[in-house]
C-alpha cells in the first residue's frame, strides 16, 4: 500500500520504473492468479485462463512502469490505462485494492448484484478505471483518443492498452491502429496478449492475424515481441521504451493461455468462462502458493 500522505500541496505519486525485485514481480503475478480464483469462487463464475496469460503484464505495469496516483485517480497527468479484453478485470481489482484505491472490502461484493466491481470494469462505478470494457473492440480508438490528447495539450502520459489476439481480428481495432500511426502517437503502447485463443477456440482458425509484428509495423508503428511470462525481460523492455518518440509501441507479448497452473494450461479453452469445484479451487491454491513459500 503507498504511504499515508500528510502534505497539503499533492498526493504520493507512483513513479514510472520505481524499484521493484524481479523475485516481487514474478510473485505478485502468482499472488493475482490466487486473488483471481478466490474471486471467481465468490461470484460463482469467471474467466480463468484469460486472467492467467496476463498475470505477468498486470504485475509488471501496476507495480513498476505505469506512473499512477491511487488517492486521486482522476490526477491528470496519471498514465492512462486501458483493458480492452475486460473479462481478464478479476485479476486487476485485487491491485488497485492493494495500491490504495478503493477498499478491500469491495472485494466481497465483487460479482453480486449492486456491486461496483464485476467481470468487466466499469469507469463510472470503480476509482482506477479509465474505461469501461465489456464488447470487444473499442478500446483502442479510446487510446488513440486519449493519446491524441495528451499530445495536442503538451501532457507526457502515456497510454497503455492491453488487448487480447481475439479482440484483434475486430476490425474498429485496426482502425485505431491505423489512426495511431497516422498521428505518430509515440506515447501510447499497446501490448498484445498473444496467448493463441479467444473465446471460440484458437484464433488461428477462426481469422488468422499473425504475422503481428509486420502488421503492427504496416500501419506505423514500432513492434516488438517479447515472453509475456518473463517478468525481467518486460521490465527491461518497458524501462527502455522511448519517453518522446514519434511512432506508437506494440509490444507482441507472448503467452500461454492459463499460464502458471497445470489444470488450466492443459485445457485452456474449457477454463476460459468456469467454477472450479473445491477440490480443483484448493489443489490450485496449492501448486500456486508454494512458488511463494
Amino acid at each position: 500500500m503507498p504511504a499515508d500522505t500528510t502534505a497539503e500541496d499533492a498526493p504520493e505519486t507512483l513513479e514510472r520504473s520505481r524499484p521493484i525485485s524481479i523475485d516481487d514481480l514474478e510473485k505478485r503475478a502468482d499472488w493475482i492468479r490466487l486473488q483471481t480464483i478466490d474471486l471467481i469462487d465468490s461470484a460463482g463464475l469467471g474467466h480463468y485462463s484469460s486472467t492467467f496469460s496476463c498475470a505477468e503484464l498486470i504485475s509488471v505495469l501496476y507495480y513498476h512502469t505505469m506512473r499512477l496516483r491511487p488517492s486521486q485517480p482522476d490526477w491528470p497527468d496519471r498514465d492512462r490505462f486501458l483493458l480492452g479484453k475486460g473479462h481478464v478485470a478479476t485479476g486487476v481489482w485485487p491491485v488497485l485494492v492493494d495500491l490504495g484505491y478503493f477498499p478491500e472490502s469491495w472485494l466481497e461484493q465483487f460479482g453480486k448484484i449492486g456491486s461496483r466491481i464485476n467481470d468487466h470494469p466499469n469507469m463510472k462505478l470503480a476509482p482506477g478505471i479509465d474505461f469501461s470494457s465489456g464488447a470487444l473492440g473499442h478500446n483502442t480508438s479510446v487510446g488513440v483518443g486519449m493519446a491524441l490528447a495528451g499530445k495536442l495539450r503538451g501532457q507526457d502520459y502515456r497510454v497503455f492498452e492491453i488487448t487480447g489476439d481475439g479482440e484483434l481480428q475486430e476490425g474498429t481495432v485496426w482502425e485505431g491502429i491505423m489512426a495511431a500511426g497516422h498521428y505518430k502517437l509515440g506515447n501510447m503502447i499497446l501490448i498484445a496478449d498473444a496467448n493463441g485463443f479467444s473465446g471460440a477456440g484458437p484464433t488461428s482458425g477462426a481469422m488468422n492475424i499473425e504475422p503481428l509484428p509486420a502488421r503492427f509495423e504496416s500501419f506505423g508503428w514500432e513492434a516488438i515481441e517479447v515472453d509475456g511470462h518473463d517478468v525481467k525481460a518486460l521490465v527491461d523492455l518497458f524501462d527502455s521504451l522511448p519517453e518522446n518518440g514519434d511512432r506508437p509501441i506494440a509490444v507482441v507479448a507472448r503467452t500461454k493461455k492459463g499460464h502458471g497452473l497445470a489444470m488450466t494450461e492443459e485445457a485452456p479453452q474449457a477454463w476460459h468462462l468456469g467454477l472450479m469445484t473445491p477440490e480443483q479451487r484448493d489443489a490450485a491454491k496449492a501448486e500456486i502458493g508454494a512458488r511463494l513459500k
